[in-house]
Order: C-alpha cells, then structure tokens, then sequence
C-alpha cells in the first residue's frame, strides 16, 4: 500500500513551532526579572559601601561621620549619584546613621 510522507511531517513540524514559541515566551518572561535582580543588587551593595564606610570612619575616629560628603572626601566613598539617592540620617556621633538607598 502506497503511503505519503509529506502528510506526516506536519505534526512534527507544528510540534516544533510550538516548542520553539514556547522556549522565546519563557526567554521574554526571564529578562526582564534578571534586570530587576541585578537593580536590588546594586541598591544593597551601595547601602553597604556607605554603612561600611561610616564604620571604618568610626572605628579609626571614634565616632561616625557628618555627612556622606565627609565620607566621599576622606574615605574614598563613590556615590554614583545619576543613579541613586542616599538618605544618611544621623542622630548622634556615637550612634550608627541610618542610611536608605533609594533608585532615581
């Protein structure tokens, strides 16, 4: 009996299409969150640069900085200020600042 190939290859074929979509949708889907990660990264390694900063300064003068402009000058601090703004509240010298990393 005389079979046709060709009309079995379209099965496949859709098969194919379809797994295809699928791996793109699930790629589409995944970018985006990599670049939110990577922002909360970021956010947090800059919070912890300043904190660890306002130790050094604490432990080597025995109270903790003024304001993030002395930690930039004294302590080599690099804020990259286009991209983030920092509250560094202080209270007392003997107490640590409360700092807060916010994304512009």
């Amino acid at each position: 009996m005389y079979v046709d190939r060709k009309k079995r290859r379209w099965p496949w074929a859709i098969l194919l299409f379809g797994l295809l979509l699928a791996l793109v949708v699930l790629w589409r889907v995944r970018v985006p969150a990599s670049g939110q990660d990577m922002e909360e990264e970021s956010i947090a390694a800059m919070r912890a640069a300043v904190e660890r900063s306002a130790r050094q300064c604490y432990v080597v003068e025995g109270a903790y900085p003024p304001s993030l402009t002395y930690l930039e000058e004294n302590y080599g601090l690099q804020i990259n200020s286009e991209d983030f703004y920092i509250v560094y509240d202080i209270f007392a010298s003997n107490i640590p600042p409360a700092v807060r990393v916010v994304r512009r």
